[in-house]
């Protein structure tokens, strides 16, 4: 049931065509998915169709268990909603894959993972996330895709506009909101929707962008969305960006066949034009007037120097050991971007950094074994370690942390489990099983 104020304030801002917004909110929500490019296709027990705006999204006839998707697990996919893959044309046009990138709102991960996918290698993308229940799926969510070029945080958006000044050629601000666009998807949005709180959402956006502006480069893009319709949340904040704080409006290329509508200033997608979900986008540049550019101090080294032998041996399990960098917490062995490496190592000051590249090993005596997240990296050499082929029950027996039997033939020592030419992850052989490596807080717990 949608809130009668709700119902009332769609009527003033869309006229009669909102009976169809009403309708649409009533049908069954789309489900989407965006292709990870370890894969170059993906085939499912239904037929599906491209999200227009998206190269790599496609809709799904039918919702699957991805539960029981080995390779949903592997990161191959990510289940994002479709509008807001729209974020993608906006990166196209303005953003540079060799670029610095805050993603401000991060959690649970699929703007990160869609903008570590633009960037490659080439660029580095800062993922923070306020809530610290939300950190670890969007930590692992991030793990999973297998980019490198990533670094975790756990900081309010004053920590970046205070420590970080003129530092971010982008950033993406998905604003917390009053989740009008997600009344489909979610019953929750409907039953906590309020005038009230849209007021408060609306405020605490603008606080957001004032407190992160000044970490936005000047000449830099600011890239902010919404899932949400209402113009006190969309438009009225844009036009303040405009109004106080001297933001310029930047048009995006689109095609009219989408159901995309124009906002003043904007695009909005509604769920009885567009094959999605509610979502608002705009993108802005600062104004690139001179500044003073971030300064990149020498940081403190927390590389290992003289790496020791089994430092060196975890760096041929790399295909580029070249482009990382290698730091050491404890026994634990993590490789970073090279190319960033002391802008990377200076934000580890300043920030909270949760994740900082990607786990390469354990150090474990004189010897260091495989972190699972290195089987997740897009550069992790197949055939490093010799690799044992899973059926789909196997595989999902890995996932659930369960100790494996020891199928004929399996050498001693670690081994990589595959299952669809897909890494899945490490197990060890000790004779009698094959311990399972497979991290215990992502298991799959119910099937």
């Amino acid at each position: 049931m949608l809130p009668v104020e709700f119902i009332e304030r769609m009527r003033a801002q869309l006229g009669p065509e909102s009976e169809q917004l009403f309708r649409a909110l009533e049908t069954e929500r789309v489900t989407s998915i965006r292709l990870n490019d370890k894969l170059d296709t993906l085939t499912f027990p239904c037929d599906f169709d491209e999200v227009p705006w998206h190269v790599d999204g496609y809709y799904l006839n039918e919702r699957p268990q991805f539960t029981l998707d080995p390779l949903f697990h592997a990161g191959c996919y990510y289940v994002q909603e479709a509008s807001s893959m729209f974020v993608q044309q906006a990166l196209d046009q303005y953003v540079d894959p060799e670029s610095v990138v805050l993603d401000l709102c991060a959690a649970p991960g699929g703007k990160s993972t869609l903008i570590s996918q633009h960037l490659g290698e080439e660029g580095l993308l800062v993922s923070n996330e306020v809530n610290r229940q939300r950190l670890f799926i969007l930590s692992e969510n991030i793990q999973k895709w297998g980019n490198g070029n990533t670094v975790v945080t756990h900081n309010q958006p004053a920590d970046f506009g205070d420590r970080c000044k003129n530092l971010f050629d982008c950033v993406l601000v998905d604003a917390p909101c009053s989740g009008e666009g997600m009344m489909r998807k979610d019953e929750q949005a409907a039953e906590e929707w309020s005038v009230k709180n849209v007021q408060m959402c609306a405020e605490r956006q603008r606080a957001i962008l004032m407190d992160v502006w000044d970490a936005l480069k000047p000449g830099g893009v600011l890239i902010y969305s919404t899932c949400t319709f209402n113009q006190d949340e969309n438009e009225d904040n844009v036009n303040w960006l405009i109004d106080c704080l001297g933001a310029e409006v930047l048009p995006l290329d689109y095609d009219p066949s989408w159901g995309i509508v124009e906002g003043t200033p904007g695009y909005h997608f509604y769920p009885h034009l567009v094959k999605g979900e509610g979502f608002y986008l705009c993108a802005l540049r600062k104004n690139p007037d001179d500044f003073t550019p971030f300064k990149i101090k020498d940081a403190k080294n927390h590389s290992t120097g003289d790496n020791p032998d089994y430092v060196r041996t975890a760096m041929t399990w790399l295909q580029h050991p070249e482009r990382w960098a290698i730091r050491q917490s404890d026994r634990f062995i993590t490789a970073y971007s090279l190319k960033y490496k002391q802008l990377i190592d200076i934000l580890s000051e300043k920030l909270t950094c949760i994740v900082i590249g990607f786990g390469l090993g354990e150090e474990r005596g004189k010897n260091i074994a495989p972190q699972h997240s290195l089987a997740m990296c897009k550069d992790y050499k197949r055939g490093t370690f010799p690799e044992v082929n899973l059926t789909e029950e196997q595989a999902l027996s890995f996932l659930r942390a369960e100790a494996l039997p020891v199928p004929a033939g399996t050498p001693m020592g670690q081994v990589a489990l595959i299952y669809e030419d897909v890494v899945l992850g490490f197990v060890k052989n000790v004779g009698n099983r094959l311990n399972n490596h497979y991290p215990n807080e992502w298991r799959i717990r119910n099937l």
